[in-house]
């Protein structure tokens, strides 16, 4: 994960394999990591462009992402901007 983050921070053009947004979003990107055979998923999004928040992971066993995933990413990120403008 860290080896992952550090590639985000430091290129301007991370590979899809790594860094993706998720297509029918509300600026929700899909971080992947690989740890042996498994590959996990980080939901996250940018505050003011430059912050990355991590929101919620699962280890990812199918080729479509799981519905509830994204949903619990959209929930959260509300509530982040939510409590962040209070």
């Amino acid at each position: 994960m860290n080896w992952t983050l550090q590639l985000i921070s430091t290129i301007d053009r991370v590979p899809k394999k790594y860094f993706d947004h998720m297509t029918g979003s509300s600026g929700i990107f899909e971080i992947r990591v690989e740890v042996g055979s498994d590959i996990f998923r980080v939901f996250s999004f940018f505050d003011k462009g430059k912050l990355i928040i991590l929101l919620n992971g699962f280890l990812k066993k199918t080729q479509k992402t799981p519905k509830n995933e994204l949903e619990l990413a959209e929930l959260l990120k509300k509530q982040y901007f939510d409590e962040k403008d209070k």
